[in-house]
């Protein structure tokens, strides 16, 4: 294993030296530190070799499969990068004069987001998923209260959902009923019946769902849910799996969110940017975030002026280099690509749920789109091998683990999510891995209990890693 920097500091090693400071340059004493800090001390190079090494040991799109499903971690396009770049220098609160150029982008930006998701308004303010999430219910909350509908507490939450969805409902204040699955894996329609009354403010529904399956039933949910005089939203985190193909906004939602940096180019993970643009039918666009981007003849504004908004929800504008990536990456596919994306992406998963089938549970074995939950509990029953065992050998075989134990409606689940970024040899590889540690749990159970065996570190208390994390460096 190798040492920390710390560990590999010694006095005098970094040759690094300030010139002497001018007076008029000097820090006063009051800000000055009492002690020297306690920072490693390593030359220039081992500096630059340690930094490199652990880099080497990080995985993503770049090196490999990245199946994580629900997370649509695909490979994006360079260029895309280098247009974000091009908007670095443009300063926040540039006068909306002399911003023209950018403005223009995130109107045509939301222009084509809302054809694609067939809403008739949009903000790209939300930084985050999470926060088109929290938006988009927020949304719900205040048109109920305009209209003086104040019985309104519950919200309405599937088993299949996305486990954000009822932690964002919570916080925006409701009380959240959950809504079981049927024997197929969509969403039961007796039950939602049962539980939908005049204290229900709406349906929080992600679709495809977390076992990768569309819900059929969708236009019946809407009819159900608008019948009693509630609202849709729709979380359109798995849009990769309908993108031009299928429009929330034609199914009956209400308002709808979408993760840039999921579908749309931004690379995926490290906590950020991201980007939760949030799309609303024409009932709920007074009740979008301030400020709003508006067209006047061949100029653009920021509207401030909007009595029912919810308030902001993110500093200026939003994070408009993701938004740059998007609408580049929406630019460069036009509409039949983003519709030839979609059906890869649906193709691969299929693919590999068949092929994986022999070998594996599948917990809902039906026409998937994105992705497909696999299911370890027969290696667990027969070998005592359970899906965390496999996921850890599965990084010895060069590809990063899918999502785990989710949803948790499925015991020892494998959430699969491959996509059309990848070739058809790289699925035929995933397979074989996957069916290589498949034999192993049958004739060498140890090996994959004990995996990974190519790492620095095998296995680690996960509970107290997460619970009582060490983030900084102590001497002993």
């Amino acid at each position: 294993m190798s040492k920390l920097i710390f560990e590999k500091s010694h006095p005098g090693a970094n040759g690094f030296a300030l010139s002497p400071m001018r007076e008029d340059m000097r820090i006063p004493d009051a800000f000055l530190r009492a002690e020297r800090a306690n920072l490693p001390e390593v030359s220039e190079v081992e500096f630059t070799r340690h930094f490199m090494e652990l880099s080497k040991r990080a995985f993503g799109v770049d090196d490999g499969m990245y199946p994580l499903g629900s997370c649509t971690m695909k490979y994006n396009p360079k260029v895309n990068e280098w247009a974000a770049r091009q908007f670095t220098a443009l300063h926040p609160l540039l006068p909306e004069k002399y911003a023209q150029g950018v403005l223009s982008l995130l109107y045509d930006a939301g222009e084509m987001l809302k054809e694609i998701l067939g809403m008739d308004a949009f903000t790209l303010q939300p930084a985050a998923g999470a926060q088109g999430e929290m938006t988009g219910v927020a949304m719900i909350r205040a048109y109920h209260e305009h209209r003086g509908d104040h019985k309104r507490t519950k919200m309405l939450v599937p088993d299949s959902a996305h486990g954000t969805n009822p932690a964002t409902a919570h916080v925006v204040g409701y009380d959240v009923v959950e809504v079981t699955s049927n024997e197929n894996g969509l969403v039961d329609l007796d039950d939602l019946r049962a539980k939908m009354n005049g204290e229900v403010a709406g349906l929080m529904l992600t679709n495809p769902n977390t076992l990768g399956l569309f819900e059929k039933d969708i236009l019946a949910m809407a009819e159900i849910v608008h019948g009693a005089g509630g609202l849709l939203y729709y979380d359109g985190a798995n849009l990769n799996a309908i993108m031009g193909m299928a429009r929330p906004g034609d199914m009956g939602f209400d308002v709808v969110h979408v993760n840039l940096h999921k579908t749309f180019a931004t690379p995926h993970g490290g906590g950020g940017p991201g980007s939760g643009p949030v799309g609303a039918k024409a009932h709920l666009a007074p009740f979008l975030p301030v400020p709003v981007l508006q067209k006047d003849g061949g100029a653009y504004r920021w509207d401030f002026d909007r009595p029912l908004s919810i308030g902001q929800m993110h500093a200026f504008y939003g994070n408009v280099g993701v938004v740059v990536k998007a609408y580049a990456y929406m630019l460069a596919l036009g509409a039949e690509g983003i519709r030839d994306a979609c059906r890869l992406a649906v193709l691969a998963a299929n693919y590999l749920r068949v092929r994986l089938g022999e070998d594996y549970d599948i917990a809902y074995d039906a026409l998937c789109k994105h992705e497909f939950v696999l299911s370890a509990a027969r290696q667990m029953h027969e070998n005592h091998v359970g899906a965390t065992d496999i996921c850890k050998r599965l990084i010895d075989m060069g590809y990063h683990p899918p999502t785990v134990h989710f949803p948790l409606i499925v015991k020892e689940a494998l959430m699969i999510e491959p996509n059309e970024t990848e070739s058809l040899e790289r699925l035929d590889g995933f397979v074989d891995a996957m069916r290589a540690i498949a034999r192993e749990c049958r004739q060498h159970p140890e090996i994959v209990r004990t995996a990974p065996h190519t790492c620095p570190i095998t296995r680690v208390d996960e509970v107290k890693a997460a619970r009582n994390p060490v983030v900084k460096y102590e001497e002993t």
